[in-house]
């Protein structure tokens, strides 16, 4: 049976949040030269950074359930997470959804260097051609991951694009989350948190949240808060991991 489309309408945002927008960003040489510079610096610091660290997992079992159920996984998780995401889930062809603004675009090289493919798009620009895209990636047998609360927050707070996905496509939802026990937390939106070499890194995976192909506006509501509470609830076990004893 033919799957459902994508709603062209948002169920829980304005129409905007999910702007079809099939225009390349023009940059100026400043800015590819710039561009360049960063990507090259950025996969640099990911690589040495990422061979140092030393990591503990917990729910392994939840993606083997999806696998061996014959489905393909959408990764969900924060944006403040791309660095030791990149270094954890490397070369394994997973596409990511990134933005078209200039930090997306270097965003999109670095990970392209670590076995990424690339989605150009978000939930304010060419966010309905990016899920077009990953939706075919899904048929052909790829994961797919969401920075779920970028390009541009607000911080911690989940968009839908991962449900609306999920149901047109069958594949499960997949919420993870790595807590880093040393690391620069940068101040900008998402407070991007960079792991001091040798540190220690937990990173926690959920068990998968599936969306009926013919869910209504109500199931779709309910899943985005089910997927939001997980997130919520990874981020605060991770952070609870290397919080220093008081007294």
């Amino acid at each position: 049976m033919k799957s459902d489309p994508i709603p062209e309408t948002n169920p829980l945002e304005p129409r905007r949040g999910l702007a079809y927008w099939d225009r390349p960003r023009r940059l100026t040489r400043w800015q590819r030269i710039w561009i360049a510079v960063v990507t090259r610096v950025g996969a640099w610091m990911v690589g040495w950074i990422g061979r140092t660290l030393r990591w503990e997992s917990r729910g392994d079992e939840h993606l083997e359930q999806i696998y061996g159920s014959g489905k393909k996984a959408i990764f969900t998780f924060w944006h403040c997470g791309i660095f030791p995401a990149t270094w954890y889930w490397r070369d394994r062809g997973i596409v990511v959804m990134t933005s078209q603004n200039l930090d997306g675009e270097y965003i999109a090289r670095i990970i392209r260097i670590f076995g990424y493919g690339a989605a150009r798009g978000s939930s304010s620009r060419g966010g309905m051609k990016a899920l077009a895209e990953m939706s075919g990636e899904l048929k052909q047998g790829n994961d797919v991951a969401f920075t779920v609360d970028g390009p541009r927050g607000p911080r911690f707070n989940a968009k839908i694009g991962p449900v609306l996905l999920a149901r047109r496509s069958g594949a499960a939802i997949f919420c993870f989350h790595i807590a880093l026990q040393r690391k620069i937390e940068l101040d900008n939106w998402d407070g991007s948190q960079i792991p001091l070499p040798f540190s220690r890194a937990l990173i926690l995976k959920a068990a998968p949240i599936y969306v009926s192909r013919r869910a209504d506006g109500e199931e779709i509501r309910r899943k985005h808060q089910e997927m939001q509470e997980v997130l919520d609830r990874l981020q605060r076990q991770g952070e609870e991991r290397w919080k220093k004893p008081t007294g």
